[in-house]
């Protein structure tokens, strides 16, 4: 989920902690509850800070060390003790289990999105993207405000935030609903398909689709229910070439190929060097696919540009190659 949504998270658990009778008959430890949740709900996205080196190293690694099994540990347990250093009368068993639950909602309900986590290192390194709850959702985040707001006002916490998460819950139910009748719908219409990679939007009944049948790729959206196809592409194995090779030993290259589990790629030639294009087909935004990864290669089979990263025009990304990412 996007920050803001994670923030309301924290204040909503800190508000559900007040269920818990040595919490609520605490006042010292319900403020620690509350810094520890709003912390918590923060931890496994500090990576991001990661993109201050370069596109490709939070490629690679946003939503995965981070949002992995010891991590989810870590965070709870270090949150916890940096706050109960400062306030060591209280209960710090009860700290640490609603800070440790503020971090395990954050990782749960990052692998809704089509980005989704690598939730399950260290067993797999394989990315859990469910793909139908968007990055904002407008009615997740409302809630969550209007609970906050009616807490505020004098409502119970404890009772006004369960009440939110059982319709919460119902919501996701139902989207995890409409997402199967789209995959059933596209099976039916394409029988051979082996991949349906789905990227909900804000709007409720809009998706978008990613393809992938045994011969070819198909880039879409359905709205209400309907399917429309944008483009389609044949489905064509990488060459064995020297070209390829050198392009994947690249950074930004390995990064994408990675991360994105449905791409096209493109070989273009011109008097100053060979360019290898992949195209992530998830993405597709008027008419544009923003997520990429390029690498430019000479005729001595040397990388002299490379970038990875989302770009909205082609203008921008031969500006990106040209000055480079960020400094590593």
């Amino acid at each position: 989920m996007d920050t803001g949504t994670h923030v309301v998270m924290g204040i909503a658990l800190g508000g559900v902690a007040t269920l818990d009778p040595v919490v609520a008959n605490d006042p010292t430890l319900f403020n620690a509850v509350l810094i520890g949740t709003l912390i918590g709900s923060q931890a496994p996205d500090f990576d991001t800070v990661l993109k201050l080196r370069n596109n490709a190293t939070y490629i690679r690694n946003h939503r995965g060390l981070t949002h992995s099994i010891p991590a989810v540990i870590f965070w709870g347990v270090f949150i916890s003790t940096i706050i109960y250093m400062f306030v060591p009368e209280i209960s710090f068993l009860h700290l640490w289990l609603w800070t440790f639950l503020a971090v395990i909602v954050h990782v749960f309900v990052d692998i809704f999105n089509a980005y989704g986590t690598q939730a399950l290192r260290p067993f797999t390194h394989k990315w859990v993207a469910l793909g139908f709850i968007n990055t904002f959702d407008p009615y997740i985040f409302f809630l969550h405000v209007a609970g906050i707001i009616a807490w505020m006002l004098g409502a119970n916490p404890g009772s006004t935030f369960l009440t939110i998460y059982g319709v919460i819950t119902l919501y996701y139910i139902k989207r995890f609903f409409d997402k199967r009748e789209i995959v059933k719908k596209i099976h039916e219409y394409f029988p051979t398909t082996e991949q349906v990679a789905t990227s909900p939007t804000m709007k409720q009944n809009y998706w978008r689709v990613a393809i992938t049948t045994k011969d070819r790729f198909f880039v879409g959206i359905v709205e209400n229910g309907h399917i429309q196809l944008m483009d389609e592409f044949e489905r064509v194995p990488l060459p064995k070439s020297e070209i390829i090779d050198i392009a994947k030993t690249d950074k930004n290259i390995e990064a994408f190929l990675s991360f994105s589990p449905v791409y096209r790629w493109e070989i273009i030639e011109n008097e100053r060097y060979t360019e290898v294009r992949f195209i992530d087909l998830r993405y597709r935004s008027k008419g544009y696919y923003p997520f990429v990864a390029v690498a430019q290669i000479d005729d001595h089979f040397t990388i002299i540009n490379s970038y990875t990263g989302w770009i909205f025009s082609e203008q921008k990304l031969q500006k990106k190659l040209y000055f480079g990412d960020s400094p590593t």
